[in-house]
């Protein structure tokens, strides 16, 4: 079955005056879409493909499209409009599972932040910040992945997209910029519900 874009969970202004509607249309109509366009004509080249050669050659677009598309499913759900601007419940990180979790491992909910955008600010070209939790360790990690390689050595809480088409034409290279806003309109009740179901499973 071909994969499809997926609906955002709100209007494409919604995120305003974090992320504009202009990004937020490109982002999903554009880029997302031609991930999803890619990644279903390299599944469609790979069953046909006659020889293990040729096979091998699809891997880079399967692993590249298959990430861009799993990446950005994942990151739309976990943004949500601003609380604080009085739409939703973006950026509002409650008391909780979650809340607790990041003051045990990180300090404060500050430090957290500050070293997430401290990590992901120093990715060299393309790629993906996040806060994952680790099975081995299990405790929730900060680590990044490069271009769109999904997050495979952890269990995905927060991604976080510093692709320039993400935030270029809203905030320039100023990428901290970028980083420091996205914290008012990310949905930590979903990373919250994704903590949980993680937890959940190590213990199975």
């Amino acid at each position: 079955m071909a994969h499809v874009l997926p609906d955002l969970p709100y209007p494409y202004d919604a995120l305003e005056p974090f992320i504009s509607k202009q990004i937020m249309e490109l982002h999903h109509k554009k880029h997302h879409q031609t991930y999803v366009n890619s990644l279903n004509a390299a599944e469609q080249a790979y069953a046909k493909a006659s020889s293990p050669k040729e096979r091998i050659a699809l891997q880079a677009a399967l692993r590249f499209n298959g990430g861009g598309h799993i990446n950005h499913s994942l990151f739309w759900k976990n943004l949500a409009p601003a609380s604080s601007e009085g739409k939703g419940n973006g950026g509002a990180l409650r008391d909780g599972p979650l809340k607790d979790a990041i003051a045990k491992q990180f300090g404060s909910y500050e430090a957290f932040v500050k070293e997430f955008n401290t990590t992901t600010a120093s990715i060299q070209g393309s790629g993906w910040g996040w806060l994952g939790y680790n099975p081995a360790t299990k405790v929730i990690e900060i680590t990044t992945t490069a271009n769109q390689d999904p997050l495979l050595t952890h269990v995905p809480i927060i991604g976080v997209d510093v692709w320039e088409h993400a935030f270029y034409l809203q905030y320039l290279n100023v990428k901290v910029d970028y980083l420091n806003a996205i914290w008012k309109v990310i949905n930590f009740d979903e990373a919250e519900k994704r903590y949980l179901e993680a937890v959940s499973t190590a213990k199975l």
